[in-house]
């Protein structure tokens, strides 16, 4: 019946069309798990309601493989959908539910379910207000589930209780390849707990345990256990986890010790020049680790100098983060004298360095016209100075045969500098760059046409693409 209340049949029609156009997405969504093989409906928040809909086409499906359902506004409730539907599901390989509330009663209801499951291989519950219950429940789904290879629960609140039992689970699970628990509260005891149980699992491949309060001491029980541990760890992330120059010597026993790791972050710890100093001369022993990170610790040039001393008989080591330390020129000195000669640095990340004196941009230009590895260099935000740009100009002239990418944003090179640049891309034949990230420097249409040009006669004489961002 219409009503002849002000403004309530326009109520009335907007919550109709709403529904509608609500009950319409939600079909062309259940039409998307059905044929498609990748389906993406994060952030569509269709609800708990929206997900009971939805979920029964997960039943008899074969098509899709990797569903996302993150940031949609399910609650426990809503994870009752799939009660019933995964545990005959073999095709879904993949699920998220990241950033849904589901809390400690969603994770208990989708472990109990997932304890039957047989096809997911990658399961996603970052952000979801997971705690040490629903931790726990996950962790007894693990000692029974075959198929789970990589679990996120990053950015949750699980603590020491939650580490433990995930800690029993990894004496007993021998499928997972990967775990995320970045950005939790496990603490020291958290970490000890862990350790036991990496110690007693030979699968892990994986750790990623970035921001969790481990300190030195969590650090120390976790790095003697990896020292002592029979499996593969190939990746290892520790960053933010308060470690300082004394925790440091733990993570440089592991590195001495390891023959598996290729990847170790320490990003945003507080090691400084003397834990640089240790770590340096554990890679000297290492044969493996490819990509170190020690970004945000402190580092001057005494602790940049010993690591650029390593790098001299260091040829495996190839993408060293270092940004976010004040190493100054003199750091970047050290680095350059090393690295235009020695060492198979590709990528090599200085950002906010507090380099900003010629004499650095100078020396880091030299490495450019010595160094043939190199990929890729993110400039820090401090004035690169219209020097600086007219050096590295030139250096292209010259030579880098592998550099595809680089990043000169935020660093006032102006017009002149631009004109530079473009001369030198008119000039080299053999440049190997595709993109150049030149945005925020203060160039007015003059330098923008200069560089767009250069672009274009690149592209007619060799028929190469360069992407310039301004």
């Amino acid at each position: 019946m219409w009503s002849f209340a002000a403004g309530s049949n326009l109520s009335t029609s907007t919550s109709f069309n709403a529904e509608k156009e609500s009950r319409k997405n939600l079909n062309k969504f259940y039409k998307e798990i059905r044929t498609l093989k990748n389906v993406n409906m994060a952030g569509r928040q269709f609800g708990d309601e929206g997900l009971f809909f939805l979920a029964e086409s997960l039943a008899y499906n074969k098509s899709a493989e990797e569903v996302d359902f993150s940031g949609n506004g399910i609650t426990a409730v809503g994870i009752e959908a799939f009660d019933g539907i995964l545990q005959i599901n073999t095709a879904l390989k993949s699920l998220n539910l990241s950033g849904n509330a589901i809390g400690d009663e969603g994770a208990k209801c989708l472990s109990d379910i997932l304890v039957e499951n047989v096809g997911i291989q990658k399961l996603l519950l970052n952000s979801t207000n997971i705690g040490d219950e629903g931790a726990k429940a996950i962790s007894d789904m693990l000692k029974k589930n075959k198929t789970i290879r990589t679990l996120q629960l990053s950015n949750n609140t699980i603590e020491y209780s939650g580490f433990a039992s995930i800690a029993e689970a990894l004496l007993e699970n021998n499928v997972l390849r990967s775990l995320y628990l970045n950005g939790n509260y496990g603490g020291p005891l958290g970490a000890s707990s862990l350790a036991k149980g990496v110690l007693g699992n030979k699968t892990l491949r994986e750790l990623h345990l970035h921001g969790n309060g481990f300190g030195n001491e969590g650090v120390r029980a976790l790095m003697s256990a990896l020292s002592s541990h029979k499996g593969k760890i190939t990746v290892l992330d520790i960053g933010n986890n308060n470690i300082t120059s004394e925790g440091s010597l733990h993570v440089a026993e592991f590195i001495k010790r390891t023959r598996s790791l290729l990847w170790l972050s320490l990003y945003m710890n507080d090691i400084g020049d003397e834990g640089a100093e240790k770590v340096a001369d554990a890679l000297k022993q290492n044969k493996t680790i490819s990509t170190v990170d020690l970004g945000g610790n402190n580092i001057h040039s005494k602790g940049v100098s010993a690591i650029a001393e390593t790098l001299k008989d260091n040829s495996v080591v190839t993408t060293l983060e270092l940004s976010y330390n004040p190493i100054g020129p003199d750091g970047v000195k050290a680095l350059c004298d090393v690295l235009k000669f020695d060492g198979k640095i590709q990528t090599l990340k200085l950002g906010w360095c507090q380099v900003i004196f010629i004499t650095g941009w100078n020396c880091r230009c030299r490495y450019f016209i010595y160094n043939l590895h190199f990929d890729l260099i993110p400039m820090p935000s401090d004035s690169l100075f219209l020097k600086g740009a007219i050096c590295l100009a030139r250096s292209f002239k010259i030579i880098n045969e592998s550099l595809t990418s680089l990043d000169l944003g935020f660093n006032e090179i102006r017009d002149d500098g631009a004109f530079a640049l473009a001369q030198a891309l008119k000039s080299n034949e053999d440049l190997a760059v595709t993109s150049l990230n030149l945005a925020n420097n203060f160039f007015t249409k003059f330098g923008q046409v200069a560089l767009s040009e250069a672009r274009d006669h690149v592209y007619e004489m060799s028929e190469k693409e360069i992407d310039i961002y301004f």
